[in-house]
């Protein structure tokens, strides 16, 4: 049987405001500012979903939970993360490895990646060392150097028998 492998790609930004709780790789990080959106707003689960959803040609991660639809409204997106790779497996895929990318300019985000390694590899069922994350600043240039913002891109591998 041939072996198939596929890749793909996710970018999102979610916009920070004043006393919301920051989300980010399924924990929660301290600090004065957190992301707006429907869900918790997790930016790190978010492309790492639309990433895989990509890869297997299963559109995004709008498309299978709806902003317009309140049962997503403030939802854990480990959930979401969760049930992504559940809709993965039911096509035969499995998760090669994640290499991901947060932009933003505080708080520091590096003393954070373990803990986000840990709790993403229990959530995906995969082992930590598959999984990647790096952080940079933008250098306070854009929406994200004015800490206006957070952005994050990945890119994942994954295959079929």
């Amino acid at each position: 049987m041939k072996l198939k492998i596929r890749t793909g790609f996710g970018y999102d930004v979610h916009q920070l405001q004043e006393g919301l709780d920051f989300w980010l790789g399924g924990i929660k990080i301290p600090h004065t500012h957190g992301a707006l959106g429907h869900s918790d707003a997790d930016v790190l689960i978010h492309v790492i979903c639309d990433a895989l959803l990509g890869a297997a040609n299963m559109r995004d991660i709008g498309f299978h939970f709806s902003d317009k639809d309140p049962k997503y409204k403030g939802i854990d997106s480990k959930i979401l993360l969760k049930e992504v790779v559940h809709l993965l497996a039911r096509e035969g895929y499995e998760i090669g490895n994640i290499d991901s990318t947060v932009c933003l300019q505080e708080p520091k985000v590096n003393p954070h990646i373990p803990a986000m390694k840990t709790c993403l590899a229990e959530v995906m069922g995969i082992p930590e060392e598959d999984i990647s994350i790096k952080a940079t600043t933008t250098e306070q240039l854009g929406f994200v150097g004015k800490k206006e913002g957070v952005a994050a891109f990945a890119t994942v591998l994954i295959s079929k028998e």
